[in-house]
């Protein structure tokens, strides 16, 4: 195989990735694409390729012999069901995080892949940013010694656009915005550090979103949309303060990780501003992030060494591509590893943590509290 041919499972606005993979005369060419959607996929058409062959029924999508991969962008709680039915069709596979909306199906689609032997890759894009990049070398150098604590804080400006105005709104789409949003703070998490959640108390409730407006309310027919503070005419348009949401709007979640590191993680969708606010504490010092101002700080502690004379700052360099340029090298990454057998900076397994992590701090929001022990063993072969 000299060019991988692709079919893109959902065509909403993740979709827009595939122009990256649409390279003919490349390594790759996006050939087809399914949605529900027959706008979303004209829409397709006229922004990744025009000749691109589009269904509502995404098995006609995987029965074409022409399609060697296939990358599943559609909403979270149809991961499962799209990447089982892709890798049983003999694709390759790429799957948007979440990997799927419980751990249990995260097992399913890995030993699914076992069985077809086909790749498959989570898209964990904050993996390759380069600030995110920057930090895990930094820390990896040993300047900041043996890391022992990590806090996290994800500020999510216009939660409400992107989470409560849709099907993100309910624990039935998504199980929470832990296993969502949170994802890829918990992967990076585990990334810096090299090591995975051993158990996790957390606290969490819905404050501001949600209510008792209609299920079917839509801003455009609002009376009060001119008042409202979540109104949206131009985006996805169902209330944010209708009754079916259930799913929290702030949690906060606090974890140990192997070898007795600590961590916490922070997440609000109701805050004014957007930013991610990593710090990492080691024995020789301190590590943060600035992701508005794109730096990064390293400070010492007196060590009887150089290091007590002088701390670091790192500005961070622009990069061409959506997601600070995360996206056309993730993208990269899936065709290299489905023509050469490279390795992606993202496991399969990593992604089933995130997820089991997600899910353990759920169920401690929704019981109190408790202390919820993770299991790396899966289901699967915790059954045999």
């Amino acid at each position: 195989m000299e060019t991988v041919r692709l079919g893109i499972i959902g065509a909403g606005l993740r979709s827009g990735i595939a122009r990256y993979w649409h390279n003919p005369g490349g390594k790759s060419v996006v050939v087809g694409a399914a949605d529900v959607s027959e706008a979303r996929l004209k829409a397709f058409q006229e922004k990744v390729n025009e000749h691109a062959f589009i269904t509502t029924d995404y098995h006609e999508l995987l029965a074409r012999p022409d399609i060697d991969a296939v990358a599943i962008l559609s909403p979270d709680y149809l991961h499962e069901e799209h990447a089982i039915a892709a890798l049983r069709a003999g694709k390759h596979v790429y799957c948007e995080k979440p990997l799927a909306i419980t751990v249990e199906g995260c097992d399913r689609i890995i030993e699914e892949s076992k069985k077809a032997g086909k790749h498959l890759m989570v898209g964990f894009n904050m993996r390759y940013m380069s600030m995110y990049q920057t930090m895990k070398e930094i820390i990896d150098s040993g300047v900041i010694g043996d890391l022992k604590a990590v806090w996290v804080r994800h500020f999510v400006g216009y939660g409400g656009y992107f989470y409560y105005h849709d099907w993100h709104g309910t624990a039935e789409n998504t199980t929470s915005l832990l296993l969502q949003k949170g994802s890829h703070d918990l992967d990076v998490i585990h990334w810096i550090t090299g090591k995975y959640t051993k158990k996790v108390s957390a606290f969490g409730s819905l404050d501001y979103y949600g209510g008792d407006m209609p299920n079917t309310l839509t801003c455009p027919e609002c009376e009060i949309k001119d008042t409202c503070p979540e109104a949206t005419l131009n985006y996805f348009t169902q209330c944010a303060f209708r009754k079916e949401i259930d799913v929290e709007d702030n949690n906060m979640l606090i974890m140990e990780l192997e070898d007795g590191i600590k961590a916490s993680y922070l997440q609000c969708h109701f805050t004014p501003d957007y930013s991610r606010n990593y710090t990492f504490i080691g024995t020789k010092g301190r590590l943060e992030n600035d992701d508005v101002n794109d730096k990064i700080y390293v400070k010492t502690r007196k060590s009887n060494s150089w290091h007590e004379f002088s701390d670091i700052t790192y500005d961070m360099k622009k990069e061409e591509g959506s997601h600070g340029g995360a996206d056309p090298k993730i993208c990269r990454d899936f065709i290299e590893l489905v023509l050469y057998n490279k390795q992606p900076l993202t496991t399969p397994f990593a992604g089933r943590m995130s997820v089991a992590v997600g899910c353990a701090a759920t169920e401690s929001i929704r019981s109190g509290g408790k202390v919820v022990e993770i299991s790396q063993a899966s289901t699967a072969s915790l059954c045999e």
